[in-house]
């Protein structure tokens, strides 16, 4: 081979040992740029960047056009490409705002990349597509744009340590010294609830005392200190109307005189006009007396006198009577107004053991209902009344007793009645109206008795009768031991008046069915009631 030919060779040689030495620069060239890299063929490969998730990011938007700047040389037409997995909106946005320069210079053209374990996402999750740019009305600013190296040098000077002022540190405690400087919790538990005990036990201290005081101010009160009424069931309930308990002589005049209305206007015209007591007024409060001396040994004793007034006024005159009440000092709490209308049928109601009324038609219905009843009258004349003992004087005969023996006596004279009850001496009597109310003050009489008050006892019953001792009344005597019941007195009068009798004993009512025995006797001051019951009410005028 001529030298020529070896020249020619090693030029030859040196020029593609040169022009490798140029392809391998540009390929590290182009390696050097972001988002390229070579592969074991030398051929360029796109990088692809993935978020935090694991995301593709593909798309980089442009800033004046609405197609992405940077497409894989591989990509598909969307329709056809279904198995891309894309970024979010977020994603897309965070990183369209980090390339701000991107207009400025075109992207690389990637080469093709296949990805065989890509993700398939669903057809509809498309990128978002970012809205258009509103046109600014501002003017255009005069600075510079910034460029990448201008940013980075910022950053690297604003990544500089900065320098802090460090305070002393204190001194080290160890837990179990720093645990006494702080309570525990059970210890703030039990602080909190020993406080609010002692709260309450203020509370409850006080409000002890605020009603302390106000019982010590209401006990002074004469209107706030009466006792309460008893239960009904367990009460004697006394019936009284209001012409019984008060004398109301002159508005029942205005009455017949002039009608209702007028005698509800001088009703409404006095209703501060205290009313004067009438023929129950006594016997109201000596009932009233024996509720004390019982409330005294008993407690809580409920076998008491229960008084109701009972009257067929209307309403409006209901507030006079309640201040005469009260002026008095009388503890009547229950009170029937009728308007007009008839009060036996509310007697029946009220469980009335006794009623008493001026009115004998009234007392009459009563009777007819199986109620015990008496019409009342009130003494001619003054006198004194014991305050401290009731006293209460009953007849024998068709009052505590049937009317069967005046009957005989009646229609076939003393002989045959006479033989009548000598024949039938241990045969006892049928009872009367009255024997219900004996049989109640016998009940009383005997819870003084058990605590040894037999002498002192507030209740004294009479039996004032015209039959005579030693033909008739054995009779009368064996029935009342028959029956359980003790009389205090029995008087017998074999036909004698009653009326100087119940002036001595001065009773407070004295039942009677003879209207005679009742005339006699309040001719005297006897205060009367006139039952009228039996056969005798024939003869009555």
């Amino acid at each position: 081979m001529s030298q020529t030919s070896v020249k020619q060779k090693k030029k030859n040689e040196t020029g593609v040992r040169n022009s490798k030495e140029s392809l391998d620069g540009e390929k590290r060239k182009d390696s050097d740029k972001p988002g390229v890299r070579l592969n074991t063929q030398g051929s360029q490969e796109l990088l692809t960047k993935t978020d935090s998730r694991g995301y593709l990011v593909r798309n980089q938007w442009s800033r004046t056009s609405r197609t992405p700047s940077i497409k894989a040389a591989s990509e598909e037409p969307r329709s056809k490409n279904n198995n891309v997995k894309l970024p979010n909106s977020s994603t897309t946005s965070r990183t369209s705002s980090t390339s701000p320069s991107q207009h400025d210079s075109p992207p690389p053209t990637p080469a093709r990349q296949s990805k065989p374990n890509q993700q398939s996402l669903p057809f509809d999750s498309r990128p978002p597509t970012p809205p258009e740019p509103e046109p600014s009305t501002r003017r255009p600013s005069t600075k510079t744009k910034e460029t990448p190296e201008s940013r980075t040098q910022s950053i690297k000077r604003t990544s500089q340590p900065r320098d802090y002022t460090l305070t002393a540190p204190t001194e080290w405690k160890s837990y179990s010294q720093r645990r006494m400087f702080y309570p525990s919790a059970p210890q703030l538990e039990a602080d909190c609830m020993s406080q609010q005990q002692q709260e309450r036990e203020e509370e409850k201290d006080d409000e002890e005392a605020y009603w302390e005081s106000l019982k010590k101010f209401y006990e002074k009160v004469p209107s706030c200190s009466r006792p309460r009424p008893p239960k009904p069931k367990h009460a004697i309930t006394i019936a009284v109307s209001s012409r019984a308990l008060f004398n109301m002589v002159d508005a029942r005049k205005v009455y017949e005189e002039e009608g209702l209305e007028k005698y509800m206007e001088y009703q409404l015209n006095n209703e501060n006009v205290i009313l004067t007591p009438g023929p129950a007024f006594r016997f109201v409060k000596a009932l009233q007396h024996v509720n004390s001396r019982l409330r005294e040994l008993y407690p809580n004793e409920q076998d008491l006198f229960d008084i109701v007034l009972m009257t067929n006024n209307h309403a409006q005159v209901g507030v006079r009577l309640i201040n005469s009440v009260n002026h008095y000092g009388l503890l009547i709490d229950r009170f029937c107004l009728t308007g007009g209308k008839s009060p036996i049928g509310y007697l029946k109601a009220y469980l009335t053991n006794l009623y008493l009324s001026a009115d004998s038609e009234k007392v009459q219905e009563a009777i007819q209902e199986g109620i015990a009843s008496a019409t009342m009258f009130d003494g001619a004349k003054d006198m004194a009344y014991c305050d401290t003992q009731l006293r209460v004087a009953f007849d024998g005969d068709a009052v505590l007793f049937s009317d069967e023996s005046d009957h005989i006596a009646t229609k076939h004279g003393l002989d045959k009645f006479f033989q009548h009850e000598s024949l039938f001496e241990n045969k006892p009597l049928a009872q009367g109206p009255l024997k219900g109310f004996l049989e109640d003050l016998g009940r009383l009489q005997k819870k003084f008795y058990a605590k040894n008050e037999r002498l002192l006892c507030p209740i004294r019953t009479y039996l004032v009768t015209a039959r005579s001792a030693a033909s008739s009344g054995a009779r009368v005597l064996k029935t009342l031991r028959r029956w359980g019941l003790e009389i205090d007195e029995a008087l017998f009068l074999a036909g004698a008046p009653k009326g100087p009798i119940l002036v001595k004993i001065r009773p407070h009512i004295f039942f009677d069915d003879h209207m005679f025995h009742i005339e006699g006797a309040q001719k005297l001051g006897t205060v009367t009631a006139h039952v009228p019951f039996g056969y005798g009410q024939k003869f009555n005028t």
